[in-house]
């Protein structure tokens, strides 16, 4: 089977099935049923809660996704403790760095502005790290963290989750 088969293969309904390695490098099934709550226990099917995009200013992407979401853009509020200035257009986060020298900041000279990260909302925020803990998962801070809104956020770090910043979010 050449390349262009295999790929035909699998993107077709009854097509291989596409796996990845965990943190262990371990093989993952990826996309069943049976998979999802085999392995994910409390955190089997969470709801994507927002993804998150950052910028130098407001201003480079807010009318862009207003017109496309239909919808005005909160105002924006300040969260001290991550650093920066975030608003929502629907369920797209802004976010700007308050100084030069934190993570989004860096984040933004490394990599240019765009997609920051993914957050899934979860029902218990310490019990879905201990669990991912205990997967062989890392995340930046030890405990939850406060984040905007009243809620609780933890980050997994992206060097255990194929270089994605992936943010859990327990709705406060």
């Amino acid at each position: 089977m050449n390349t262009r088969e295999q790929v035909r293969a699998r993107s077709e309904p009854g097509g291989a099935r596409c796996t990845a390695g965990g943190p262990g490098g371990e093989a993952v099934p990826r996309g069943g049923d049976e998979s999802r709550s085999r392995r994910g226990g409390h955190l089997a099917g969470l709801e994507l809660d927002h993804v998150a995009i950052a910028v130098r200013s407001f201003d480079d992407v807010l009318p862009l996704l207003e017109r496309l979401g239909g919808t005005a853009a909160t105002r924006p509020r300040r969260v001290e403790s991550q650093g920066v200035e975030l608003c929502f257009v629907g369920d797209v986060e802004i976010i700007r760095p308050l100084a030069d020298d934190n993570g989004v900041a860096r984040f933004i000279e490394r990599r240019g502005p765009g997609l920051h990260h993914i957050a899934y909302r979860v029902r218990d925020l310490g019990k879905s790290m201990d669990g991912l803990k205990a997967e062989g998962y890392v995340f930046t801070s030890d405990e939850p963290l406060a984040g905007a809104g009243g809620h609780r956020i933890a980050f997994m770090h992206p060097r255990a989750a194929g270089g994605l910043l992936v943010e859990l979010v327990e709705r406060g």
